[in-house]
């Protein structure tokens, strides 16, 4: 087929305007896909290959062919930034057909959104959470909005494979098919898709058309990458040795601004100045403290501000000011950012990406690397790891530098072996079913318990849950009063169930911390959680403010510009680590091999770790000795077989291991004393591990291991099955300790 010949002549003129020679691989292979077939279609391709494009123009070619008699493409995006970001795009291609484009999120005008209502049509674009709100709140116009709908986009699909926001999605477009009697094609976008396969049946659950997956030559990929370590106070790990590396990007390392600073921020300060960047950390605390240090660097070094701050508790007008400033191609500011710029928002020409620390997911790393490189240039990060120095009597896990070995690890994993985690389809998602159940009486009204189960439990997503596991929790509903029974016999929802489907925070499934909006002035900061008393100073924006008043009734907090350093709070941010990527850091450690992007601090760093690995025998061993009855344990596990691990030890192993003061470091190592010799432990752990036991076991007698955000609402028992079944990995926990006895 030649794809272009086929696209509308709207599509072509846009294509000629724009000054493209060619169609892209992605491109080309897409139109067949969508020209050619009737199925579902995944398109995986590199960050910057052109994929929106790939998927809007044959789907806008069918579209002005047949126009809909509604909404006739729903695009699903993961966040609001997102959607603004391609609502310009979209609407600049579709002008000249009169095909109109709408965005339904909490920052769109209620006229906006009227408008929409009264004549559907076109391209809405809207996030899981706004969909949920239109289900339960504009439930009787969903057959009109939806009526002849026939695509569904989901964009950044990797970013809802592995948690309750994927899932719920999902469910929200199985139920909005069935109301509005329709029945899309879906088509799914990423660039970090590990599994394809995995990922096209997760594509196509609930629908009634397989998935295809295009295959495409998407050229090579080019990086630029360089990871360097620094201790936060000298000396630095090189000193006064000869190491030799091949600088693998422009410039030498240098940490010269300003003086008796933190070498690591100096080094980002220095390497940021006339370019612009993205300074990528883990978490808003983290982002909110490294814009305070950046900016009090320019104040020292006279220099105008040249740094902004970007994530998701901020107000609407400082993200989207820091999000105008990036796509300013003359701009030579750089953003902090935690996650909310790693998907794909174009940001224009940026330069580089520096990583403090590193991800937890090799796919959080190939993202957040994809924001550079755009416009026909190499992707750039630069990794920047620090730490403390090690206390003189420090024992030997404190010896290693696990966020340097686990960033090696996960740039090695995708080098060597393409590896990118995979969907999570196994679990037990009660806290899930809890909320569409809820969501479905709130929308529907009254109905039998007969026609509710009928109407959630063959959502694709609950298909290991069963009908006695429902029954258990329609009874729990009705005695905490979540729902009702009416006199006909039938159920709605409960006077304290309506205090929790009538908040804003219902459509959401991930966990909130409850939040105080912050003013200054007439001004709008952002949100945070736990507000210190007035007097007292909080961090946020990149600034520090000291705390006039808090009205706790009103969740608000007023504050007023003051100069200092303070650390934020936000609420707890838990990382999901494949197994893989422990794995893998073993091999880091135990390996003598060099790895080209390490700058010489790095290098330097990494032969001290493999020379403490040597050094403690843990090259062939899992347990270590630390003296007296004190052990210390590596599994090589990623986050659940971890916890698995953990509670198998205390719960199965304990008596018989004299085992006491389990400390984890999630999920890196546990240290512990035992009375046990170290033969001993392995026979122990092998033989409790070849044992069949119940996962139920793993959960403490009175534990009730409220998990997901739900949770607090569905019977103790349920929460107890889903957290034993669904989360605990309980199958690599055993293969793992059937290996150490071999």
């Amino acid at each position: 087929m030649d794809v272009f010949y086929r696209y509308a002549p709207f599509i072509q003129d846009y294509i000629f305007r724009s000054g493209w020679k060619t169609l892209r691989g992605v491109q080309n292979a897409a139109g067949e896909a969508i020209f050619g077939t009737d199925d579902n279609v995944l398109l995986t391709a590199s960050t910057a290959s052109g994929k929106t494009e790939a998927a809007f123009f044959p789907v806008l070619t069918l579209l002005d062919e047949e126009p809909a008699r509604s909404v006739g493409v729903l695009y699903i995006a993961p966040l609001k930034a997102l959607i603004n970001d391609q609502f310009g795009r979209l609407n600049e291609l579709c002008e000249e057909a009169g095909i109109p484009v709408y965005r339904w999120h909490g920052d769109v005008s209620q006229s906006q959104k009227r408008k929409l209502l009264k004549k559907p049509a076109g391209i809405l674009q809207i996030t899981p959470e706004s969909l949920e709100s239109l289900m339960i709140n504009k439930h009787m116009e969903i057959p009109s909005l939806f009526g002849d709908l026939r695509f569904i986009v989901i964009d950044e699909i990797h970013s809802l494979l592995r948690g309750d926001r994927g899932m719920q999605t999902f469910c929200l477009i199985e139920r909005m098919c069935r109301l509005a009697g329709c029945d899309p094609r879906r088509i799914g976008l990423s660039a970090t898709i590990g599994n394809p396969e995995l990922a096209g049946e997760f594509l196509a659950s609930g629908s009634t058309r397989p998935t295809v997956i295009p295959k495409f030559d998407g050229g090579k990929e080019m990086w630029r990458l360089s990871m360097e370590h620094f201790y936060n106070t000298d000396p630095q790990a090189d000193e006064d040795r000869e190491i030799t590396v091949t600088t693998p990007c422009e410039e030498e390392p240098t940490d010269t601004a300003p003086r008796a600073a933190d070498p690591g921020m100096g080094y980002i300060f220095e390497h940021t100045r006339g370019k612009k960047c993205l300074v990528f950390t883990n978490s808003r605390e983290e982002c909110e403290s490294v814009c305070q240090c950046l900016r009090q660097y320019c104040e020292v070094n006279h220099e105008p501000e040249r740094f902004l701050i970007h994530h998701g508790n901020l107000s609407a007008s400082y993200r989207e000011s820091a999000e105008m400033e990036m796509k300013d191609d003359d701009s030579m500011m750089s953003v902090c950012a935690t996650a909310t710029l790693e998907l794909g928002i174009d940001i224009g020409k940026l330069e580089r990406a520096f990583h403090i620390d590193a991800p937890f997911t090799v796919s959080g790393f190939l993202q957040r690397l994809g924001r550079t490189g755009r416009r026909g240039e190499p992707s750039e990060m630069w990794f920047v790891m620090r730490e403390e120095h090690a206390e003189a009597r420090a024992m030997l896990p404190d010896l290693i530098p696990w966020y340097m070995i686990q960033g090696i690890a996960l740039v090695q994993l995708y080098i060597e072996d393409r590896f990118v985690e995979p969907p999570r389809m196994d679990r037990l998602p009660y806290s899930l079913l809890y909320h569409q159940t809820m969501s479905t009486l709130a929308s529907c009204g009254e109905m039998t318990a007969g026609e509710l189960a009928s109407r959630v439990l063959p959502l694709a997503c609950f298909h290991r849950i069963t009908t006695d596991d429902y029954r258990l929790l329609l009874r729990h509903l009705l005695e905490i009063d979540h729902i009702n029974r009416t006199e006909n016999g039938g159920l709605v929802v409960g006077i304290t169930g309506e205090r929790i489907t009538n908040n804003y925070k219902f459509y959401a499934v991930f966990q909130e911390n409850i939040e105080y909006k912050v003013h200054a002035g007439s001004e709008e900061l952002g949100t945070i959680v736990k507000p210190p008393p007035a007097g007292d100073k909080i961090a946020i924006a990149g600034r520090v403010w000291i705390v006039e008043e808090v009205d706790y009734k009103k969740r608000e907090v007023y504050c007023s510009l003051v100069k200092g350093n303070i650390p934020a709070y936000f609420g707890d941010v838990a990382g999901d680590i494949h197994t893989r990527i422990l794995e893998r850091m073993f091999g880091v450690l135990s390996e003598n091999k060099d790895y080209p992007y390490l700058m010489r601090h790095a290098a330097a760093r990494l032969q001290d770790a493999r020379d403490t690995f040597y050094k403690a025998g843990m090259e062939g061993r899992y347990l270590i000795h630390l003296g007296g009855k004190m052990w210390a344990l590596f599994p090589w596990l990623g986050s659940y077989a971890f916890l698995a691990l953990e509670r198998f030890l205390k719960i199965r192993c304990g008596k018989r291991l004299g085992l006491k003061g389990l400390s984890p470091s999630r999920p890196y190592y546990m240290q512990f004393t035992m009375t046990v010799s170290e033969e001993e432990f392995y026979k122990i752990t092998a033989e409790e591990a070849e044992t069949e036991f119940d996962p139920l076991e793993l959960v403490y007698p009175v534990e009730v291991p409220v998990f997901e955000k739900y949770d607090e609402f569905v019977p103790p028992e349920l929460v107890r099955k889903g957290f034993a079944y669904g989360v605990l990995d309980i199958e690599g926990m055993k293969k793992r300790v059937q290996q150490w006895s071999r």
